[in-house]
């Protein structure tokens, strides 16, 4: 029995050090983006939003997040527009080829970045087309797909079929259906799947890095790119601001998820 304990016991310190060796720069991070000296250390010597306020005030970084801004939201709006129909056909009818489509769609989640990043750079130089925004959006939209189509059918499949045929039987015609029966039962995974595929193309750094140009860096390529060239105290803010966001959409999408499982 003390054996068994102290196996425990063992187990739980490992596992406890484990989340210390994760979080700890983490943490780190987040503290120095308040101190107001140049260069980190501690303790700190007081407490300051000096380097929130040069973030401000640097055009660079503001072009980044704009970027980041814009093509997380049609990322996002694409992606879903997309993975909703699929989801729905996937579920609900029955057609030649479905499990290859299926399969297809999904395919990206499980390839490497690096990969998926230089196969689609090496196509796009075969057909001699250059870097551009849609080659990033394209890219970001092949991304994320598969989680927003995860997300969909997993609240698709939970969806009785019975709803939609009473409608159907009532005279109200498939759209009519789909707008007053399924899209309300749907929207709180549309909503979720939405902001999973906001927080993926925002946070995305290792393809992005093939498929951005000089003008169109996001704030993932332009804290690499500034962690080449200096350390900055103002990477610790924007470091901050991102790990903020890149927690808070999950959970928010989590919480959403959880919220409709109660009240079904």
């Amino acid at each position: 029995m003390k054996k068994l304990i102290s196996g425990w016991s063992l187990i739980k310190s490992y596992t406890l050090l484990v989340y210390i060796w994760m979080f700890a720069p983490i943490v780190a991070v987040v503290l120095l983006s308040f101190n107001p000296q140049q260069f980190g250390s501690f303790p700190m010597k007081g407490f300051s939003f000096r380097w929130y306020g040069e973030l401000l005030h640097n055009p660079s970084i503001l072009g980044a997040f704009k970027n980041s801004l814009i093509l997380g939201s049609l990322t996002a709006i694409l992606a879903t527009s997309i993975a909703v129909p699929a989801a729905l056909a996937f579920v609900r009818y029955e057609f030649r080829g479905k499990d290859f489509l299926n399969t297809l769609l999904i395919a990206p989640i499980m390839i490497p970045e690096v990969v998926l990043g230089v196969a689609l750079l090496l196509f796009l130089r075969w057909l001699q087309q250059p870097k551009s925004f849609m080659l990033l959006l394209l890219g970001h939209i092949v991304l994320t797909l598969p989680y927003v189509m995860l997300v969909v059918q997993a609240r698709m499949v939970g969806i009785k079929k019975e709803y939609e045929e009473a409608a159907l039987s009532l005279g109200a015609s498939p759209f009519q259906t789909f707008r007053s029966v399924t899209f309300p039962l749907l929207s709180p995974a549309i909503f979720a799947g939405m902001l999973f595929s906001f927080t993926i193309s925002f946070d995305d750094v290792t393809a992005t890095l093939f498929w951005a140009t000089a003008s169109q860096q996001t704030v993932p390529v332009k804290i690499f790119g500034m962690l080449r060239n200096s350390i900055s105290p103002e990477i610790n803010a924007l470091g901050t601001i991102m790990i903020i966001l890149t927690i808070s959409l999950p959970l928010t999408a989590g919480y959403f998820i959880r919220k409709f499982a109660r009240e079904s």
